[in-house]
């Protein structure tokens, strides 16, 4: 376990999403200890409105299959090398969790939901950071199609928002500029 311990602000400002991963495996426990601290994510009501379906190991490999229908669904038809760099931004990370928020009947739930789950995702981002374990937040199409939902036994009043993928990293991607906070603040009243 990495002792790291980042400020929060030094966390927010250098956290980088990771996509170049180096395929090293990710210790379920060391996931399950970071979801069990981004779950302080603020929320109205208590409500928590997430679950998160989480795969390593053997699970990881099985879950690319399931990915690989929905993401090359012709590839049966493609040779072997083909697939595997269609592949690559599953199979190289240490590990993915389906990010799934409660759906809410009712509109203003459902949005704080949404808005509560996002805050988790951001936790989980940057615990893993502070781990030295590399995240990023996607969200392929595929989340939408019932198939998928099916396939990972996702219920009825749930869904799933992102695809959000853990792994060890040899390159950190350099800082992208920000717009300045005075491009996106109004003071209200001037």
């Amino acid at each position: 376990m990495n002792s790291q311990s980042l400020t929060v602000k030094t966390a927010i400002r250098e956290r980088r999403s990771i996509k170049l991963f180096n395929g090293q495996p990710v210790d379920p426990q060391d996931l399950m200890e970071i979801f069990d601290d981004a779950k302080w994510a603020p929320n109205h009501g208590n409500r928590q409105p997430w679950r998160i379906v989480l795969a390593t190991g053997e699970g990881l490999t099985k879950l690319v299959e399931v990915i690989r229908e929905f993401a090359v669904p012709n590839w049966k038809e493609i040779s072997e090398d083909e697939l595997s760099k269609k592949l690559a931004k599953f199979t190289a990370p240490g590990a993915m969790a389906i990010v799934i928020a409660a759906e809410d009947l009712r509109q203003k739930e459902r949005l704080e939901d949404y808005a509560a789950v996002s805050s988790f995702i951001q936790n989980s981002q940057l615990l893993a950071w502070d781990r030295g374990i590399g995240a990023c937040w996607k969200t392929p199409g595929f989340l939408e199609k019932p198939e998928f939902s099916t396939a990972l036994n996702i219920q009825a009043g749930e869904r799933p928002i992102a695809l959000l993928q853990f792994g060890y990293f040899d390159v950190i991607p350099k800082e992208k500029a920000k717009k300045a906070v005075e491009e996106f603040v109004t003071i209200f009243g001037e």
